[in-house]
This record gives structure tokens, sequence and C-alpha cells, in this order.
């Protein structure tokens, strides 16, 4: 006997509170608002000044927007409803742009890292006290469209793919500042390459987890955030569980996670109330936002599969059963 029981359920996971769609699009079109703006002045007084480090800064701001324009769109796709070729949505899009955020960063970096060694080769005269200006200009502007995004970012990690294109511009915009001033008053022009240089490193060590952890999504990996080894565990100590096979856990997009399992149960299917009681703690425990859990009996053979779905069938096994994930589309509660 085999029974799928589908859970639909909207967000609520513990420590899963998301900023409504409207605050996030308003965020976005805010931040890239500002920053369109910033590249046309910066341009404009890097051209002035006779600065191609100003003019340098200002196409790779122009770079953030593209990764913000990135980030935005794919929320927006987020939202799509369900069709029949793509029963999820377009919520996998999040995913995505949180590794195509992570990549433009590292590229980015190496651009700047490149510009700070040729630097030292063949130091720059700083382009004078309109350069530092600007870049405070920078500061205040990626500062406070960081702070747009610092909320969602906790949860979200498309949204901390932008806080942390805001974030790094704006400290390289006060290492601008700072080393600006510094090598005015002392001439000391390998400052400049230098800070850039630290900058770099801290980017770097910043944007590693979330290109990792979005690489992660992108395979079907367990994310981050849950214990695929507790939740196994939570499974097979309910009441009436002998066995639990054919886990599965993987990110729908960056803000929602699905679970499908295998539960033998000799005693058969507990009902309704029981099965409810599994997932609202999966829910809220493990912020697991919608689950397909199968009841069997145990009369027929199976290869155990305690975490990633790895496993191989005997010909038993396919009889009978139905190991498709019997997914319903999940309703949402933002």
């Amino acid at each position: 006997m085999s029974l799928h029981h589908n859970h639909d359920h909207g967000h609520g996971g513990h420590g899963h509170h998301h900023p409504a769609p409207a605050d996030a699009g308003r965020a976005f079109m805010l931040a890239i608002g500002l920053n369109i703006a910033f590249v046309a002045i910066e341009f404009f007084y890097g051209f002035i000044a006779n600065s191609t480090a100003l003019m340098a800064d200002a196409g790779h701001n122009l770079s953030d927007v593209l990764g913000l324009a990135l980030a935005w769109g794919a929320a927006l796709l987020a939202k799509r409803a369900p069709t029949r070729s793509f029963t999820y949505g377009l919520r996998g899009t999040s995913i995505l742009a949180a590794l195509g955020n992570a990549l433009l960063l590292m590229v980015a970096c190496g651009a700047i890292a490149w510009e700070a060694v040729l630097r030292f080769a063949h130091p720059q005269p700083v382009a004078g006290i309109t350069v530092s200006i600007v870049a405070g200009i920078g500061v205040l502007i990626n500062g406070f469209s960081a702070w747009l995004f610092m909320a969602g970012s906790k949860d979200d990690i498309n949204v901390r793919g932008a806080y942390l294109h805001m974030a790094a511009d704006a400290a390289l915009s006060l290492g601008v500042v700072v080393a600006g001033l510094v090598v005015m008053y002392t001439g000391w022009t390998w400052l400049d390459p230098a800070v850039s240089l630290v900058i770099v490193v801290i980017i770097v060590a910043g944007t590693w987890s979330l290109m990792k952890e979005s690489l992660q999504m992108v395979l079907a990996g367990v994310p981050a955030s849950v214990d695929a080894t507790q939740v196994t565990a939570f499974l097979a100590a309910q009441t009436g569980v002998t066995e639990v096979h054919d886990v599965h856990i993987w990110a729908m997009s960056t803000t929602e996670t699905a679970l499908t399992a295998h539960l033998v149960m000799p005693g058969g299917y507990p009902g309704d109330a029981v099965l409810d009681d599994i997932v609202g703690h999966l829910r809220e425990d493990f912020a697991i936002h919608h689950c397909t859990l199968q009841v069997e009996q145990g009369t027929t053979k199976h290869s155990s599969c305690a975490l990633h779905g790895v496993h191989e069938h005997s010909h038993d096994d396919h009889h009978g059963h139905d190991h498709g994930h019997g997914h319903t589309e999940p309703k949402h509660a933002h």
C-alpha cells in the first residue's frame, strides 16, 4: 500500500520573516536609480578631473547596476504563476541570480586586483580632492543602498547578493577617500593600490559563501540552513515509523525549501492529523515550507537512503510504488 500526503505551506519557519514583495521592489528600484545617477556623475567628474581611476570606478558601478537588475528581475520572475511546463513557476531564477551576482562580484574583484597590481608597478598620482569628494558621495549612496537590502539579506541569498554588491562598493569608495587624502598629504602612492587589495580580499571572503551556497542550490543540494541528518532523525523518531528512506531536500527558490520522504509505517496510514503535525514541525523547526510524505507499510523491499537521495531500487521496489515527488503547487502566505 502506498499513500502520498501532500502539504502546501506558505512561509512561516522560525527566522524566515521576509520583507513584503512591495518593499523589496521599492528597495531595488531606489538602489538602481541612485546608482545609475551616481555612475553618470562619477564618469562626468572623472572626465573633467582627467582621472582614469574615477572613470574605471564608474564602469565598475555600472556592473553593479546590472547585478541589481539581475536580482530584481529574478525576484519578479519568482512570483510568476505556475504553468504546465513550469509547475513550480519560475522561483528557481532567484537561485540563478544569486549565483550570477556572486560570479559578477568575483570578476569585479579580479579586475580591481589586476589594476592594483599594475599601479604597484607603475604608481600614478592621485587626481586630487575631486576624486575624494566623488568617492565620498559613493560611500553615502552605496552605503544607503546596502542598508535597503540589509534586512532581507539574512533569509534570501538573492537579496544578499545585492547587499554584498552595495556593501563592497561602499567599502571600495571609503578606501578611495581615505587613501586619496593620505596620499595627498604624504605622497605614499603605494597606499592606494594596497588599500584596494585589502578590500578585494575582504569582498572575496564575503562573496565565497554566497557563491558556494547558490551553487549548492543550483545543483539541488540540501540548503545550508537545513541539517538533513536532523530532519531524517526527526522523521524516524515519529510514532509508528520503523524506517525512513528516499529523503530528498532541496531549494525551490532562495527563500523556500521542499522535502519528499517515504515513511515506513507497518500500522498503516495514521490519518491526516498526524501527518499535519509532522509537517508543522518540519516547517517551524527546520524551515521546510513544502513537504510530500509517502506512507508505506513495508510490504516490499527498499534500499535505504538516509540523506541525499543517492539510491538504487531492487526490481520489487518499483512494483506498485510511485517514486515521483508527487508535488502540488504551494500556496504562499507572504
